[in-house]
C-alpha cells in the first residue's frame, strides 16, 4: 500500500471508530468517547478538536473553526499549523505551505511541518517548500535527542529524523570529569531509522563509567558513507548501583500542552535534576483509534525548545495514564490484543516515542511497567491501564495478574536502601473524593501489594504517583507495619486543576500554580533520607517533608 493509501486508511478508520462496536468488550464496560469531542475550553484541546474535525472528513467545520480561532488568535502559531494541515487535507499544497510559513513567523519550529502528518503533504501543488524543510533537516534530529534508559554504565538515546537514514552517537568522558586530560572518543553501532516507526530511533551507548559527565553528538551517514555530527550535548551517568549516593530527581504528570507553561521545563532544568520522572498523562491524546493524532501529539511536544533542552542532558523515565492510554478514566481490560488500539496502537506509539529501560514483556506481553535503580535506591514503575479492568467488575484488577507477579518479584529482589513504587495513580483513597479510578477502586489489590510488603519485611517503601491536578504529600497509616508516605504531583503545565486537599488529611496540597516535585535523596547518611519540595513554575520552593529511612521498617 502506497503512502497515501496508508493515511487515508487511517483516516478511514478514524472516522468509522466513533460507530464501532464496544472496544472494551461487554455491556458493562464504558465506551471511550472515540466520537467527535466539543472544542472545550483548554488550550491542550483546541487544536485536537481541529485534527478530530479533519480526520472525520468534517472540513467545512474545521475551517470554520480554525478561522474563527484566528480571528480572535491571530498570532497563535498552532492554529497557523493546523490551517496548513487542513489545506493539505483539500490537496490545496499552495496554501498548506502558506499557513506553515506563517507558523512559522509566529514561532513554530520548522521540525513540526517535516514531522508531520508528512503523508499529506506528498503529490499536492507546493511539495516543493515541504520537500526543501525535509531536505534541510536531513542530518539533524527532528526531535530530540532525549537521554532515557540512563544506568550506571550505559545510557540510550532517542531521536527523531526526517528521513530513513543510520544514526549513531560519538561520546566521551566531559573534561570536566577527567580533570581536563585525554578523552576517549567511542562511537556507538550505527541503528537504521524506519518509517514504521515514525521516523524514530534508540541509540545506545554502553562501557561508561559512574557518576561521570559525558559529552555527545548524533550522527547521521550520509549517501556517501560520512559522518555528519551534530551539536554536542552532555549528560551524567548514575552512581555506582547498590552503592550509597545523593541524588535529586524532578517528577509529575499533567503534562498538557500549553504554550505559555513550557517554560515549566526550563524551571525544571534550573534545579539540574539527576534524572525525571513523568507519571502520566504526558501529553494528553484521548483518541486511541487515530494514529495520527497521537503521533501530532506526541510531536507538538517534542518540537519544543524549552523540552529538547531539558531532556537532551536529565535521563527521563515515563510511564503513561489514562489520556496517554485511551480515554479519561478508562481501563483496557485483560486481554494483551483487544481492544486492537492497545497493542497495534497504544503500545507501539508510545514504545517509539520514549527510550525507557523496557516495556513489561514487550510485544508478547506489552505494557509499560519497568524497574531500575539509581545508587542505592530501586525504581519500580508500574502500569495501571493496560490490563486494568472495570472497577465493579467481580474479579477488579489495577494491574492484571502478570505484573502483580512481576512486581511482587521485584520487591523481592530489591535492595536498595529505598524502594520507589510509581504508579499513574494515587495510592491514598482520599485524593479523588469517591471515584474509582485511583486505588480506591481496587482497595482489595491494593491491600495485597501492601500486605505483600509487610509479610515480606521489606522496608524503606515509597510511593510516588500523579493524576490529580496539584502537589500533594500524604500518610497512609497502617496497623500492622510501618506508615507509607505518598508523594503526588500531576500539574505541570496544565491550565486545569483540582481543589487542595487539606482538609482531607493531605500533608502538604498545593494548587495555585503549575508545579512538580523535587525529592532528594540521601542513603551517605547516618539515617538515610529523603525529602519531597513542591516546586511552582516560577521556581519557588512551596512546601516541603522530610521522611527519614528510620521510619520505614
Amino acid at each position: 500500500m502506497s503512502i497515501c493509501g496508508r493515511v487515508c486508511f487511517v483516516l478511514l478508520i478514524s472516522c468509522y471508530a466513533g460507530f464501532a462496536a464496544d472496544p472494551l468488550g461487554g455491556a458493562s464496560e464504558p465506551k471511550p468517547q472515540l466520537t467527535l469531542k466539543r472544542e472545550g475550553k483548554q488550550y491542550k484541546r483546541v487544536h485536537q478538536y481541529a485534527l478530530r474535525l479533519i480526520n472525520h472528513g468534517r472540513l467545512d467545520d474545521a475551517d470554520k473553526f480554525l478561522t474563527g480561532w484566528a480571528t480572535k488568535f491571530p498570532k497563535d502559531s498552532e492554529t497557523q499549523y493546523m490551517l496548513g494541515v487542513l489545506a493539505a487535507r483539500n490537496n490545496d499544497g499552495d496554501s498548506a505551505a502558506d499557513s506553515m510559513r506563517k507558523a512559522v513567523e509566529l514561532g513554530l519550529p520548522e521540525s513540526r511541518i517535516v514531522a508531520g502528518p508528512r503523508e499529506l503533504f506528498e503529490g499536492v501543488s507546493g511539495h516543493d517548500y515541504f520537500r526543501g524543510l525535509a531536505d534541510k533537516h536531513e542530518f539533524v534530529p527532528l526531535h530530540g535527542p532525549l537521554v532515557g534508559n540512563v544506568t550506571d554504565r550505559s545510557a540510550s538515546i532517542w531521536v527523531r529524523t526526517a528521513k530513513e537514514s543510520e544514526v549513531g552517537v560519538l561520546f566521551h568522558e566531559s573534561p570536566n570529569s577527567n580533570g581536563g586530560g585525554v578523552v576517549q572518543i567511542e562511537m556507538s553501532e550505527f541503528k537504521k531509522v524506519s518509517e514504521d516507526k515514525d521516523f524514530c530511533v534508540v541509540v545506545d551507548m554502553k562501557r561508561l563509567t559512574p557518576a561521570t559527565d559525558y559529552t555527545y553528538q548524533v550522527c547521521f551517514k550520509d549517501a556517501a558513507g560520512r559522518i555528519r555530527k551534530t551539536a554536542p550535548h552532555e549528560f551524567r551517568t548514575f552512581s555506582t548501583a547498590g552503592k550509597a549516593a545523593r541524588f535529586s530527581l524532578a517528577f509529575g504528570g499533567g503534562a498538557g500542552f500549553v504554550p505559555e507553561h513550557e517554560r515549566m521545563w526550563n524551571t525544571i532544568g534550573v534545579f539540574k535534576p539527576d534524572l525525571m520522572l513523568l507519571l502520566g498523562d504526558n501529553v494528553y491524546i484521548d483518541d486511541p483509534e487515530s494514529v495520527i493524532m497521537q503521533q501530532y501529539t506526541y510531536q507538538r511536544r517534542q518540537s519544543r525548545p524549552e523540552w529538547r533542552a531539558l531532556t537532551a542532558r536529565t535521563p527521563t523515565f515515563t510511564i503513561w495514564d489514562d489520556h496517554d492510554f485511551s480515554t479519561n478514566d478508562s481501563w483496557g481490560g485483560p486481554t494483551i490484543d483487544k481492544p486492537f488500539w492497545k497493542r497495534d496502537y497504544a503500545f507501539k506509539i508510545f514504545r517509539d516515542n520514549w527510550a525507557n529501560p523496557g516495556y513489561a514483556g514487550g510485544w508478547k506481553q506489552p505494557g509499560c511497567w519497568y524497574s531500575f535503580a539509581v545508587g542505592d535506591v530501586d525504581f519500580i514503575m508500574l502500569d495501571c491501564r493496560y490490563y486494568r479492568t472495570s472497577p465493579r467488575g467481580k474479579d477488579r484488577s489495577m494491574l492484571g495478574p502478570v505484573q502483580m507477579e512481576w512486581l511482587k518479584g521485584e520487591l523481592k529482589k530489591a535492595k536498595g536502601t529505598f524502594k520507589v513504587l510509581c504508579s499513574s495513580v494515587p495510592w491514598v483513597f482520599k485524593a479523588k473524593g469517591d471515584s474509582r479510578d485511583t486505588w480506591n477502586g481496587y482497595k482489595d489489590e491494593r491491600e495485597k501489594v501492601f500486605g505483600f510488603i509487610e509479610e515480606n519485611n521489606i522496608e524503606g517503601v515509597v510511593l510516588m504517583s500523579a493524576d490529580r491536578h496539584r502537589s500533594d504529600a500524604w500518610k497512609i497509616e497502617r496497623p500492622d507495619g510501618y506508615d507509607f508516605f505518598e508523594f503526588n504531583s500531576s500539574r505541570l503545565t496544565n491550565q486545569h486543576v483540582h481543589p487542595e486537599m487539606h482538609k482531607k488529611g493531605a500533608l502538604i496540597s498545593y494548587n495555585r500554580k503549575q508545579s512538580f516535585g523535587l525529592v532528594e535523596f540521601d542513603t551517605t547518611a547516618a539515617d538515610p533520607a529523603v525529602k519531597y519540595t513542591v516546586i511552582d513554575i516560577d521556581g519557588n520552593r512551596i512546601d516541603d517533608i522530610t521522611v527519614k529511612r528510620s521510619s520505614l521498617k
